[in-house]
């Protein structure tokens, strides 16, 4: 563990890589780089990743290094709901943008392209089940 007052030469970047919306595994990795190192600044983005990150592994990440670090701090209850608050209605915008007899990869790559936040949220969440996840949801979404 560094020194109390000292921040890694690439803090900056790490910082904006913790805070990158569209790239889970961007932010998990800043997590883990950052939890090398106990400053107010660093414990500052741990816990805000540990309390506001949408994907539970990058929570548990900030919540782990912050325990290692010394802090007095409690893993939030993952969600189990939508991750993210009409997500639903994105989706069904999405399929109805695609011809009739679009297939599910058309589907894929174009939530990809217009929502890349949606996508890397749901797939750093449901891992290896995100493929299945999000066939049947787009099977399931009504585009009347």
């Amino acid at each position: 563990m560094e020194d109390q007052n000292e921040l890694p030469a690439n803090y900056e970047q790490l910082k904006i890589a913790a805070n990158r919306t569209s790239n889970w595994r961007e932010r998990l990795e800043a997590v883990e780089q950052l939890g090398q190192w106990k400053s107010k600044q660093t414990i500052d983005v741990l816990t805000h990743r540990m309390n506001n990150d949408d994907v539970y592994q990058v929570q548990m990440a900030a919540f782990n290094k912050l325990k290692e670090l010394g802090e007095d701090v409690q893993l939030p209850p993952r969600k189990t709901v939508e991750l993210i608050k009409g997500v639903n209605k994105v989706l069904i915008r999405i399929k109805k943008s695609l011809p009739k007899d679009h297939s599910y990869e058309e589907f894929k790559v174009k939530l990809k392209k217009m929502r890349l936040d949606i996508y890397d949220i749901y797939e750093g969440e449901r891992g290896a089940d995100f493929d299945q996840w999000l066939e049947s949801t787009w099977s399931s979404l009504s585009t009347r």
